[in-house]
């Protein structure tokens, strides 16, 4: 009999030590605890350690308080009729003082929310460009937010973000619009290929007309200077010999520069002969026409002054 009591005494005290500790139960931080009576819902527990009724409470769910986040993607077709796939990225959490209504109103929060926002995409983007859709990727992103705050918030459910991460249009449209670019580049770069071009002609074009300016000017003080160094020689000369005139003296001027000049080609390196088609009884003659340009050639250069 003794053994037999301590049998029940034992198997009553595991049943109430099992009892005992089965009522306590944990919920972790960032977590909330749906407990209920009979089917019942009875209370929300916090995180930490909490009570229930031994085999009559239940916890029937635990609710993450964590940010989730959803991606999902919607297709539709642009005002211009281009068809573009928009991936959306929701971030959301259940409220603290909302986790009734997000265990009990919603059995697919995801599906729902899913569903929110294609019916916002699909009311923004149809009446929009393709350029108007990749320039308001902010504004749409604020059109699905504020809906979803308004649809989210009888469920319990607080829209933390919503992200439109990119516009895909179709393929055969992504390569034209690369091309189009492309043009347009190619047209900007030809553009200013062409005025650099532009400018060096120009650049090239003053500084030859620049040139040739001061070409002509060399060439006008260099006439001055022969004509004055001749009227010094023809001055001089006439001191040392009496009764000469300026002419005979010119002459003798200028065919001594026409023999210095002979001189000067005949002991260049490059020359090996030298042709004249005169004899040296023509040297008057020479002078004459030497002298006969040269005046020409400064009654022109007045003319033209």
């Amino acid at each position: 009999m003794d053994t037999l009591y301590v049998i029940v005494f034992g198997f009553l005290f595991v049943i109430a030590a099992g009892t005992i500790l089965g009522s306590f139960f944990t919920v972790n931080t960032a977590q909330a605890a749906i407990v209920t009576r009979f089917g019942r819902f009875l209370r929300v527990a916090e995180a930490g350690l909490n009570w229930k009724v031994p085999y009559i409470d239940s916890v029937a769910a635990m609710m993450s308080l964590r940010v989730n986040q959803i991606t999902l993607t919607v297709e539709t077709k642009t005002k211009d009729n281009v068809f573009v796939t928009i991936p959306i990225s929701v971030q959301n959490h259940i409220r603290p003082e909302k986790v009734y209504d997000a265990f009990y109103k919603l059995s697919d929060p995801t599906a729902q929310i899913k569903s929110y926002v294609e019916q916002v995409i699909l009311g923004h983007v149809p009446g929009m460009t393709l350029d108007d859709v990749f320039a308001s990727q902010s504004s749409i992103a604020a059109a699905v937010k504020k809906e979803l705050d308004t649809d989210m918030a009888g469920f319990g459910y607080e829209i933390v973000n919503v992200l439109v991460t990119d516009i895909i249009p179709d393929q055969k449209v992504k390569s034209a619009m690369n091309d189009i670019n492309a043009a347009q580049r190619e047209q900007v770069a030809a553009t200013a290929r062409g005025e650099a071009e532009k400018i060096l002609v120009v650049k090239k074009a003053e500084a030859e007309a620049e040139s040739k300016a001061l070409q002509g000017q060399g060439i006008a003080n260099q006439r001055k200077a022969i004509v004055e160094g001749l009227q010094v020689s023809i001055e001089q000369f006439q001191k040392v010999v009496e009764g000469a005139s300026a002419k005979e003296v010119m002459q003798l001027v200028m065919v001594t520069q026409y023999f210095d000049t002979l001189k000067a080609i005949g002991e260049s390196d490059k020359n090996s002969t030298l042709f004249l088609s005169h004899s040296p009884g023509t040297v008057t003659e020479i002078g004459d026409q030497i002298l006969g340009a040269m005046l020409a050639a400064g009654r022109a250069n007045s003319g033209e002054k």
